[in-house]
């Protein structure tokens, strides 16, 4: 191709008499003074020569940053026409307070700029930094130290451009008030059959630079899906699931062909460039999900899927090496029970595992089980506690539950055993080491829902739409909120954590351990827990105080004093009965927390 020598002035197009070096014309700090771990970003107005300004290879802006203490950063800028005369912007967030000293550097195929320096001041927050695995390998923890147990759920976009996606800032902030921190959202490809390969629509990275400021400043995080697999099937499972042809990466190469091909991976490396300059600074970015169900890829059914894992890996290594906050990785298949996917759990630092009950996992074969010996909530749970002990025992990182629930279930959504299904997989997830809650899919907000055309609805609309009401406030209120109360004074992070032996009779239980603390959750659907009792073993002699849970209600019974002996102690539930006509039922579960009473306690 011949490369035209392009100037950019104020927004303004002109083809040079002759092709000379590139000049850094303009550096505009948005602010002299930040906080710690918040955007500082410089816009920059360059006058340079190419044809496509996406293109690393035909120009590049960066700025060097040296800390206080003298660690020095390199960040890649990126451009950005929303503001004619600064183009260009860099976009860092300081992690440590003081005087931070920056050069603006430029390049293009004709030389270098010269740098332009300046400096900035970052102050003390009370941001807790950037998320990361914590050193017991087990669950995540922020840059100062402090423990983070993610409850959240899928709440995707699909927008086509600012103010016209599903999500607002009214479910944002419903979402914060049930005690929600992370959401999971799909990026909808910025490469486009209009804008071409290599170059990224303006409109959809907009909406994500909105999204991430609602996020920031509601301190939710979130968990990034790069390339959710419809994006990169052609054939495969059909429908909504095909969306291929709207990729040009297409125009290089073949659906089963993308994961081997070097030339699609060229534009990759420019794409992957390009999102972790526009939103790498963002502390509300805590997970790289890299790819969302790949066995639901043509490159995975029609091709290698051993050349699919090795571009896992690639991309894996690609985020660890250019993130400069190295978050953390992960990647899935589908959610049938076939799909084990132990190299995939390998290569990503969170292994994830998704769980579609109706995919295979064992059920009640009939539409009327016996409620004793064919329960369908104990089948649900059961599922879940099975394959997030997998995880934890054969694999020594962070687990999690990337996609469930839908309707993909035993209960349609919408129906009171829906919502118990919902409940049960959130504790016995918790009670067998999860990282964070099960990422159900997928939360829809009332606010976002448009109105139906006039007339009757085709059935696959009717049903969407029941599926969409079926999940939204009524199933998530109350279970989550009560679910982060419980969660949120646990260290989950600076102690060392294993399963705790538990037994609870006719019921089940599940317990993780440390020597700070037990915590677990006690399950009954059949008779419910009131009057029976659960024995830990494993604890040294001594006495312990025992708080019980009423999940269904978010509140502690009365703690107990027990003393453990020959290893084991054991606690009684008690049977709440209805009082002056209030119903005070405790239900077919409860969690509960057993903590050593040291010397000198206080509790």
């Amino acid at each position: 191709m011949t490369r035209l020598a392009v100037a950019l002035v104020a927004g303004a197009l002109a083809i040079p008499a002759a092709a000379a070096p590139p000049e850094i014309t303009s550096v505009r700090a948005a602010s002299e003074k930040v906080g710690r771990y918040e955007k500082f970003e410089l816009r920059v107005g360059l006058r340079a020569n190419f044809t496509n300004p996406y293109d690393p290879d035909e120009v590049g802006v960066w700025a060097e940053f040296t800390a206080p203490s003298g660690k020095q950063w390199q960040i890649h800028g990126f451009y950005n026409p929303s503001d004619y005369v600064h183009e260009w912007m860099v976009r860092f967030a300081p992690t440590e307070t003081g005087r931070w000293r920056y050069a603006v550097k430029a390049r293009d195929a004709e030389g270098f700029a010269e740098a332009v320096e300046g400096e900035f001041e970052a102050v003390a927050s009370e941001h807790h930094g950037f998320l990361e695995i914590a050193p017991n390998r087990r669950y995540l923890r922020y840059s100062d130290g402090t423990s983070w147990y993610g409850v959240g759920l899928w709440y995707n976009d699909a927008s086509a451009t600012a103010n016209l996606g599903a999500i607002t800032e009214a479910g944002l902030d419903e979402l914060k008030s049930l005690g929600v921190n992370f959401i999971s959202l799909f990026l909808v490809p910025l490469e486009t059959m209009g804008t071409g390969l290599g170059r990224y629509d303006q409109r959809l990275a907009a909406r994500l630079d909105e999204i991430f400021e609602w996020c920031e400043a509601r301190d939710i995080h979130i968990s990034l899906n790069v390339w959710f697999h419809s994006y990169l099937s052609e054939t495969v499972w059909g429908g909504p699931n095909v969306r291929y042809q709207h990729n040009p990466h297409r125009l290089v190469a073949a659906a089963p062909e993308f994961f081997a091909s070097e030339e699609a991976w060229k534009y990759q490396e420019k794409l992957y460039r390009y999102i972790v300059a526009r939103w790498g600074y963002s502390r509300a970015l805590f997970l790289w999900f890299l790819v969302d169900e790949i066995n639901g890829t043509d490159g995975w059914v029609h091709g290698d899927p051993k050349l699919a894992e090795a571009w896992c890996e690639k991309t894996h290594e690609y985020f660890r090496r250019h993130d400069p906050y190295r978050r953390p990785t992960t990647g899935s298949q589908s959610g049938g029970i076939k799909w084990w996917w132990p190299a995939g759990y390998q290569i990503f630092d969170i292994a994830n595992r998704e769980i579609y009950e109706a995919q295979g996992h064992p059920m009640p074969p009939g539409g009327k089980p016996n409620l004793v010996s064919e329960n369908p909530l104990k089948f649900s749970y059961l599922n879940y506690a099975t394959q997030v002990r997998n995880l934890w025992e054969g694999f020594r990182k962070p687990a999690m539950v990337g996609e469930t629930g839908w309707d993909h279930t035993y209960y349609e959504p919408g129906m009171p055993g829906y919502l118990a299904l919902f409940h049960n997989a959130l504790w016995v997830s918790l009670a067998n080491g999860l990282s964070m809650t099960p990422l159900w899919w997928a939360y829809q907000h009332p606010a976002a829902h448009r109105s139906p055309p006039p007339g009757p609805l085709p059935a696959t609309a009717r049903r969407r739409r029941q599926i969409l009401t079926g999940i939204h406030d009524g199933v998530v209120a109350g279970h989550l909120r009560y679910f982060a109360k419980f969660v949120e004074d646990i260290d989950f992070a600076n102690l060392e954590w294993a399963p705790a032996e538990i037994d609870a009779g006719a019921g089940d239980a599940w317990a993780m351990g440390s020597p700070e603390m037990v915590f677990g959750w006690v399950v009954n659907p059949a008779s419910g827990v009131g009057g029976e009792s659960f024995t830990v073993t494993g604890l040294a002699g001594g006495e312990y105080e025992v708080r019980l849970y009423r999940t269904w209600r978010g509140e502690y019974l009365e703690p107990q004093r027990l003393q453990a002996a020959g290893g084991k102690l054991t606690v009684s539930i008690p049977e709440r009965k209805t009082t002056r006509g209030h119903a005070d039922y405790i239900g077919a579960d409860v969690a509960f927390k057993i903590v050593p009473v040291r010397t000198g306690s206080t509790r």
